[in-house]
């Protein structure tokens, strides 16, 4: 049976709210749905080239260039939280999109928290499937918590002062002439 949880969890996609059509599901051994499905990576290399699967990494995945090839056809890759203190995920985020130039939907999943929210999204998450017990609202609200970021990330490669710096130029090069 597919992850109860995962129909009731508030779910991001895209910074919007949306419906999750995708089943969570964790183990090896229950059927899947008919309709599409997260299972853990070895069920996911067990049936290949389907469409209707897609992978779930845990936290302690080790992201092998051969790794990164096999999942670049993904319909999705979701990333799991097993405690919000485990912040391994977001260097899997960050590796998939800036070394291995995945561009498909990256899914953090499980013990996801309103206060991780902003910080996923930098790291190069684009769907966040929250924990049950947060508030949609308050999660959309925390993607806009700050207007800048002093430092690069996938969601802005360049740091803060070299855009100031550029900005600061630009405004110098009139009167030089």
């Amino acid at each position: 049976m597919p992850d109860q949880e995962t129909s009731r969890r508030p779910f991001i996609h895209q910074g919007r709210p949306a419906e999750d059509r995708w089943a969570l599901i964790r183990d090896l051994e229950t059927p899947l749905p008919d309709t599409v499905a997260i299972v853990p990576l070895a069920r996911w290399r067990e049936r290949a080239g389907d469409e209707r699967l897609a992978p779930l990494l845990g936290s302690d995945t080790e992201l092998t260039p051969a790794l990164a090839a096999e999942l670049a056809d993904a319909p999705l890759i979701a990333i799991d939280f097993p405690r919000f203190t485990d912040g391994r995920g977001y260097s899997l985020a960050r590796l998939l999109r800036e070394r291995h130039g995945f561009t498909g939907e990256i899914r953090a999943v499980g013990d996801v928290l309103v206060d991780q929210v902003f910080f996923l999204t930098r790291c190069g998450f684009d769907a966040l499937s929250l924990r049950e017990d947060q508030w949609l609202e308050d999660a959309l609200n925390a993607l806009n918590a700050f207007s800048r970021a002093y430092q690069p990330a996938v969601d802005e490669p360049e740091p803060l002062f070299r855009h100031r710096l550029r900005e600061a130029i630009r405004e110098a090069e009139p009167s030089l002439a």
